[in-house]
């Protein structure tokens, strides 16, 4: 294990036991009464753990926030966040990773213990004490205090769960929460009034209402699982077409996975929103999918310049894999993007000549990834494009090729540097070829992609 890793975890570790320590001092007395609530919605929390799913790599999601921040609006002190500590303790023990385990409690712990901490500061007290008021009245009173400690976990388990994510991986912190807590950052914070009204329940009505209440979230949580495991499924199903195109072509094995990478970068450059970025990346990684037609494995196996009738046939891959996607309703947004990948700013590009602003901005980023693909690809018959050469011919191809007002911004960001950059996916793998514009087709003689 790296040791950025091994000092991020140690730092949370050390903070849960500060603040922890904190409000300690902070008190006050825990009862018997409360004891009993921090059993019995402890247990409620451990049968959502034992029943936790994976939301995206390594990083697994379950309900148990519910049970656990109402451990929080209940009992608003030390006492709650070992008691979670408890319950994380047991869910632990499947994991053969000590220090994933020490991680994994220690951010709990941190997380509850801010949340009681912003709680208390904002005047919240235990929800015992509105056991005989009206729900409005204890809204009113512990509304604000509740929700801000609700978000406050909620953030504060992101960034640190990010944070590790990040320092085991070498990604950077956005890109990790991105990955990660993009959805489920939302869920969480959605599920802050229904936390409330379940504590409330818990208090006012007693445990077995709140029993009664936890089996319908039980059933939310399959809906939640499902539909993750469902978008789990598609990806990879898409990712098994694509291994299967490149596999028809061992010079072109890797080239969608990085025009994918290469568009998202651009995207960012860009500014563009979360869903577009990822209309972008679902794009760029099926932009060549309609070479999955048997009528291009002759030609995508040809080593020679390819006839003018092959050619022809080539140009109507956009096409076919706009057809082939269109198939897909969950994918009808990323049609016009796989088709117009290989349009040209000035209208000279295929299928449909279509020029400027007419061609969408997806596929107008895919085409840039494309063609620095393409230039900084190993070839049999050249060697990778360096950095000078791209940039030349960014600026030769402005205005007819490219968006001119992208490869602007595109040259002028720190981001393009990154294109370049030995970890880059260009420096690791060979392959990949796209079309450039006429002239570069005439160049380099390569068969087109």
């Amino acid at each position: 294990m790296k040791s950025g890793t091994v000092r991020f975890v140690t730092i949370t570790f050390l903070l849960s036991v500060v603040l922890l320590g904190v409000l300690w001092q902070m008190g006050p007395e825990i009862s018997e009464t409360h004891l009993q609530s921090l059993f019995i919605l402890g247990a409620l929390a451990l049968t959502a753990e034992l029943l936790g799913f994976v939301m995206s790599g390594a990083v697994a999601g379950s309900i148990a926030v519910i049970p656990y921040l109402a451990m929080v609006l209940v009992v608003p002190s030390w006492a709650s966040v070992i008691g979670i500590v408890c319950v994380r303790t047991i869910a632990e023990c499947r994991s053969r990773s000590f220090i994933r385990s020490i991680f994994n409690v220690a951010q709990h712990a941190l997380a509850a213990s801010v949340a009681v901490y912003l709680y208390r500061a904002l005047g919240g007290v235990s929800l015992d004490q509105f056991a005989q008021v009206t729900f409005i009245r204890a809204t009113l009173s512990a509304g604000i205090p509740a929700v801000v400690a609700v978000v406050a976990s909620s953030a504060v388990n992101a960034i640190l769960v990010s944070g590790v994510v990040a320092s085991s991986t070498g990604r950077r912190l956005i890109v990790a929460w991105r990955e990660n807590f993009r959805s489920p950052l939302g869920f969480d914070l959605l599920s802050a009034p229904l936390i409330f009204v379940f504590a409330w329940v818990f208090t006012h009505f007693g445990w077995i209402a709140a029993l009664t209440m936890w089996v319908p979230i039980l059933g939310l949580r399959q809906v939640h699982k499902a539909n993750i495991d469902l978008e789990k499924i598609n990806r990879e199903l898409l990712e098994l077409l694509v291994k299967s195109i490149e596999a028809r072509d061992a010079y072109t094995s890797g080239h969608s996975r990085r025009v994918q990478h290469y568009s998202v970068l651009i995207a960012r450059v860009l500014g563009l929103s979360e869903r577009e970025l990822e209309l972008v990346s679902r794009a760029a990684l099926l932009h060549d999918v309609g070479k999955i037609y048997e009528k291009y494995a002759p030609i995508l196996a040809k080593a020679d310049r390819l006839t003018p009738d092959e050619w022809t046939t080539m140009q109507e891959h956009p096409i076919d894999g706009a057809n082939l996607v269109s198939t897909m309703s969950n994918l009808l947004s990323i049609v016009p993007a796989i088709r117009h990948h290989h349009e040209n700013w000035d209208g000279s590009g295929y299928p449909d000549g279509l020029a400027g602003e007419a061609i969408p901005l997806a596929a107008r980023v895919i085409t840039f990834a494309d063609t620095i693909d393409a230039m900084t690809s190993e070839r049999p018959y050249r060697l990778p494009l360096g950095e000078s050469q791209v940039r030349a011919e960014i600026i030769r191809c402005r205005g007819r090729q490219f968006d001119p007002a992208i490869a602007d911004r595109l040259l002028a960001s720190a981001t393009w540097k990154l294109f370049f950059a030995p970890s880059s996916p260009m420096h690791a793998t060979k392959s990949g070829l796209s079309i450039l514009d006429a002239g570069s087709r005439r160049r380099i003689q390569g068969k087109p992609a």
